[in-house]
C-alpha cells in the first residue's frame, strides 16, 4: 500500500514536471516569434511593398512569415496592406497580387516546427520520429502551392470564389477570440523580450536554450510514464479518426491563434514515440484552418470588402489544399518518410533545406525580380 502510494505521488509530481515543461515549451516558442518580428517586421513590410507580380508575391510571402514565425501575422498585415491600397487603385489586381502572399506565408509558417525539430537531432531515434512529423506538414503546404498557384495565377480561381463570398461579410463587425494561453505566455515573453530592448537576437538565444531544455526533458518525463497509457488517451480522444484529428487541430489553433504552436506541441509526442507520422498529418491540416481565423476576424474590423476577400481567400485555399491532398496523404507522408531517411544518413540536408526553401531562395528570387 505504501509503496502503491509512493507511486502515485511520483505520478503526480512527473505530471506537474510534465506540465511545467510545456509552459516552458511554449515560452520559447512565442519569445522565438517576438524575438523575430521585433527584428525582421519592418523588413517584411518593406519587402511585402515591392510586389509587382503574383510568382513574386509567392517568395515573399515565404520569406516575410519565415521572418516573423507567423503567417497570422503576414496574413493581417496583408490585410490592412490591401485595405490600405498598398498594391494599387484596383481592386481586382490589388487581390491578384496579395493572394500569393498568403500562399507562400502557408510555407513560411512550417519553419518553427521544423526548427522545433532540431532540438532532437543529436538524438537518431527520436529524430527519426520528430522530423517527419513537422516536414510532412510543410510538404503539404508546397505541394497545395504547387497545384493551386498556376490555377489562381492565371484564372484567379481564389480571387473569385472569395470576392463572392465576401459580399455575404459586408458590414459585419470584427470580434476578438478569447486566448487562453496567451494570458499565461505572452506576458513572460514578452517580459523575457523587453530585459534586453534593441538587441532581440539574445532573446532568440534565449528560447533556443529553452526550447532545447525542455524538448529533451518532456521527452524523458513521457518516458517514465506510462506511454502506452498516454497513447491510448490521444487515441480515446484526440486522434481517434482523421476528422477529429482534423477537427481537434482546427479549434485548438483557432483558440490559441498560432499555428506553430499548435503543430510544434506535437513534435515532442512524435519524438517520445506518443503519436504517429499518419495521426499528426489531419491534425495539421486542421491548424492550417484554424489559423485564417485572426485575418478574417481584422478583416471583418477593417470592413473593406478587398481586405475580407484576402482574408477568405487564406481559407479557401487551405480547404482546397485539404480537399486535394488529405484523400492523397500517402504522397506528403511517403515525402516526409524518405526525406528524414536521407536526412539520418547526414543531418546537415535538414538544416541546408530550411536555409535553402525559406531564407536563401526567396532572398535570391526577390532581388531579382524587384
Amino acid at each position: 500500500m505504501k509503496e502503491q502510494t509512493i507511486g502515485t505521488i511520483k505520478n503526480i509530481l512527473k505530471v506537474l514536471a510534465l506540465l511545467g515543461l510545456i509552459y516552458l515549451f511554449l515560452i520559447s516558442i512565442k519569445l522565438f516569434g517576438y524575438a523575430f518580428k521585433e527584428m525582421g517586421k519592418g523588413t517584411a513590410e518593406a519587402v511585402m511593398q515591392t510586389v509587382s507580380n503574383p510568382f513574386l508575391g509567392l517568395f515573399v510571402g515565404i520569406f516575410a512569415t519565415s521572418l516573423m514565425q507567423s503567417s497570422s501575422m503576414t496574413t493581417s498585415l496583408v490585410v490592412g496592406m490591401v485595405a490600405g491600397g498598398v498594391f494599387g487603385v484596383d481592386p481586382t489586381e490589388s487581390i491578384r497580387l496579395a493572394i500569393p502572399i498568403i500562399m507562400g506565408a502557408n510555407i513560411g509558417t512550417s519553419v518553427t516546427n521544423l526548427l522545433v525539430s532540431f532540438g532532437h537531432i543529436n538524438n537518431p531515434t527520436e529524430f527519426r520520429r520528430a522530423f517527419p512529423a513537422t516536414i510532412v506538414h510543410d510538404f503539404f503546404n508546397v505541394l497545395a502551392v504547387i497545384v493551386i498557384f498556376p490555377f489562381q495565377y492565371f484564372f484567379n480561381i481564389i480571387g473569385i470564389i472569395a470576392s463572392t463570398i465576401s459580399n455575404l461579410f459586408i458590414g459585419v463587425g470584427g470580434a476578438k477570440l478569447f486566448n487562453p494561453l496567451g494570458y499565461v505566455i505572452n506576458p513572460v515573453a514578452k517580459g523575457i523580450l523587453h530585459l534586453t530592448p534593441d538587441m532581440p537576437w539574445i532573446s532568440i538565444i534565449i528560447a533556443i536554450v529553452f526550447l532545447f531544455a525542455a524538448l529533451n526533458f518532456i521527452v524523458k518525463v513521457m518516458k517514465s510514464l506510462v506511454l502506452h497509457k498516454i497513447e491510448l488517451v490521444l487515441d480515446q480522444y484526440v486522434f481517434k479518426s482523421t476528422a477529429r484529428a482534423l477537427f481537434v487541430g482546427m479549434i485548438f489553433t483557432a483558440i490559441v491563434q498560432s499555428s506553430s504552436i499548435t503543430t510544434s506541441l506535437v513534435v515532442p509526442l512524435a519524438a517520445a514515440g506518443v503519436v504517429s507520422l499518419k495521426k499528426i498529418y489531419p491534425y495539421d491540416l486542421g491548424a492550417n484552418i484554424g489559423t485564417t481565423i485572426t485575418a478574417i476576424l481584422a478583416s471583418m474590423a477593417i470592413n473593406s470588402p478587398e481586405a475580407i476577400t484576402i482574408a477568405l481567400s487564406h481559407l479557401i485555399f487551405n480547404i482546397m489544399g485539404i480537399a486535394i491532398f488529405l484523400p492523397l496523404k500517402i504522397i506528403p507522408i511517403t515525402m516526409a518518410e524518405v526525406f528524414t531517411e536521407w536526412s539520418m544518413k547526414n543531418r546537415a540536408i535538414p538544416i541546408i533545406y530550411v536555409a535553402l526553401v525559406f531564407f536563401i531562395i526567396p532572398i535570391l528570387l526577390i532581388t531579382f525580380m524587384r
